[in-house]
């Protein structure tokens, strides 16, 4: 039997598994890899919102790292909820310290949760820009995210795709099936901004929406599901659009859990 992927996630801990650590984990197996994980933080939370934050240690992060480094080496790396400055730098310095060429490292830029709670401080954004941006073979922003690191408009979404490629991502996803978009849209369409041949490219890929309350960690998932594309040999676009998918099918296949932003069918999501 051949070894399947490995896939990292680096991420926060939700105790409903509808969002982080355990959401990214269901993902990563449903498509055929295996997951590590380094825990940020612990949460307080549920499908109606986050109650309360308690970072990890940033030294138990990096010890975590490390330990996983000398046993399970990753194949593609995803970085999602990272709480604080510290933590964001541990994440940093472990990534350039990596061999060359590094894997794959997918960054999923979590700065405030659907409820408002603040999920990435001031500093901690920061370090995101200046260090872990230029780090990222793909960030995964939805677009209230992009304009905060950006400073653009939220509704400007390949101006903001085109630059996180000038912050120094290889390639940036705008996403549009957030809960920021407006409620009357009809598609949901993501902005992808890439390199490939020495050209760039600028695609916007889009879905009619799916008008649907299970929405509770979409953005984790479809940036592991990148990651775990990624780990299998794709193409950043094949990746971005084989996501796309596989989220769209994980809300069409809710369980129906959850009085608030409810839980997605991650389990069930992997086939067509």
């Amino acid at each position: 039997m051949s070894k399947p992927p490995v896939v990292w996630t680096i991420a926060g801990f939700d105790p409903c598994c509808g969002a982080g650590i355990t959401a990214d984990l269901k993902t990563i197996s449903s498509l055929a890899c295996y997951g590590a994980a380094c825990i940020t933080a612990l949460t307080v939370q549920n499908t109606l919102g986050v109650r309360r934050v308690e970072p990890v240690a940033s030294g138990t992060v990096h010890e975590t790292l490390h330990a996983l480094l000398e046993d399970i080496p990753p194949n593609a790396i995803k970085i999602g909820m990272l709480a604080t400055s510290d933590i964001a730098s541990v994440v940093a310095d472990f990534l350039q310290a990596l061999p060359q060429p590094r894997c794959p490292v997918i960054l999923d830029p979590i700065l405030r949760s659907s409820s408002g709670a603040e999920l990435l401080d001031a500093a901690g954004v920061r370090v995101l820009l200046a260090r872990l941006l230029p780090l990222a073979t793909v960030v995964t922003p939805n677009r209230a995210e992009a304009a905060i690191l950006t400073g653009l408009p939220t509704g400007d979404a390949e101006s903001a795709a085109k630059a996180l490629r000038q912050l120094g991502a290889a390639a940036a996803v705008v996403t549009g099936g957030d809960p920021f978009a407006p409620d009357t849209a009809q598609y949901s369409e993501d902005v992808l901004a890439y390199a490939a041949a020495g050209m760039e490219f600028v695609e916007t890929l889009s879905a009619p929406r799916i008008h649907s309350t299970s929405t509770h960690g979409t953005g984790c998932a479809f940036s592991t599901a990148i990651a775990c594309a990624l780990a299998h040999g794709q193409s950043v676009p094949a990746a971005v659009t084989s996501a796309k998918a596989f989220v769209r099918r994980a809300i069409e296949r809710a369980p129906g859990l959850g009085h608030g932003q409810g839980l997605m069918g991650i389990d069930h999501a992997a086939g067509e």
